[in-house]
């Protein structure tokens, strides 16, 4: 068998499986037949095998034939794909792009890489579902979503981390609260006896929250449960209590220095936490995907560095 294969017989050989006969072939190409019938047989000097053999009025693959015509098929898909590829990165005039993020990463992307990539991208279209560390990490490997930005996730080698961040679980509270007296890192036990308002169990920050419980020797009785970040912040800013969240480079809402404070904790368990951007391992992203990808981790790390 030869290195390479003649373009034009392949071609030729493609045609006469598509029609079942030499002369289907021959009127589709607008050729005499014998002349497609030459050019199967040197194809077949080519190959070093039989690629087709008489069946009824017209011809089938011989094996041969038929890992021959698989082959060409795969190169087929490969050069339409690697082309359709060169064209979206050239205009990325149309695409579309999924994002699953935790809430507190939401509020960060509209007003930053997202906002930016929209505005220089308007063909492109992008669908945002929030969801507990649980439901991203799913949605990324069931390749439901391309782009996923959560907190601390399982250790999972269907994930690759793009970008980690350090992200410590803090008590927030209002800068009047009792706790803001102590005037040093704060344990489990001295939330007690005060309100407190914590995520679901399905969010890794409830999850670490859980193991310092665990650590300590306690179980704190959270006031209000929920799986939104929206519902904890309105928790804190009415004096509610205190939440214990994960204060990102990213929030759902500003924690401002003269109403709320984020009070560190001293349980080493609750400093480990890091945010991560994450695809799912082996994937090749759409090109407008793999530029949003980007742009995001530049983007947190520019913020995470000024």
């Amino acid at each position: 068998m030869q290195d390479t294969l003649d373009s034009r017989r392949l071609r030729y050989f493609m045609q006469v499986l598509e029609h079942g006969s030499v002369r289907g072939a021959a009127e589709a190409l607008d050729m005499d037949p014998s002349a497609v019938s030459r050019a199967i047989g040197l194809l077949e000097q080519e190959c070093g095998a039989r690629l087709l053999e008489r069946h009824g009025r017209g011809v089938v693959p011989t094996e041969a034939g038929l890992l021959l015509a698989d082959y060409q098929r795969r190169q087929n898909s490969e050069q339409r794909q690697l082309l359709a590829q060169f064209d979206s990165i050239r205009k990325l005039e149309r695409g579309h792009i999924d994002i699953v993020a935790g809430e507190g990463f939401i509020d960060w992307l509209m007003r930053h890489s997202l906002r930016d990539f929209m505005a220089e991208y308007p063909g492109i279209t992008v669908d945002i579902e929030v969801g507990s560390t649980d439901d991203i990490v799913e949605r990324i490997v069931e390749q439901h979503a391309h782009i996923g930005l959560v907190f601390q996730p399982p250790l999972d080698e269907r994930l690759r981390t793009h970008h980690s961040h350090p992200q410590p679980i803090e008590a927030l509270v209002l800068q009047a609260h009792p706790l803001t007296q102590l005037q040093r890192p704060l344990l489990l036990a001295d939330l007690v006896p005060y309100p407190g308002a914590m995520l679901h169990r399905g969010f890794g920050v409830r999850q670490h929250i859980e193991a310092a419980e665990i650590s300590e020797g306690l179980r704190l009785q959270p006031a209000l449960t929920t799986t939104s970040f929206n519902a904890i912040a309105h928790f804190v800013t009415a004096g509610l209590g205190y939440a214990l969240g994960a204060r990102m480079p990213m929030p759902a809402y500003e924690i401002s220095g003269e109403r709320v404070v984020a009070l560190p904790m001293a349980n080493p368990l609750l400093s480990q936490g890091q945010a991560k951007v994450v695809t799912r391992q082996g994937r090749q992203l759409p090109p407008a995907a793999g530029v949003l990808l980007q742009r995001i981790v530049a983007d947190i790390k520019h913020r995470a560095l000024a």
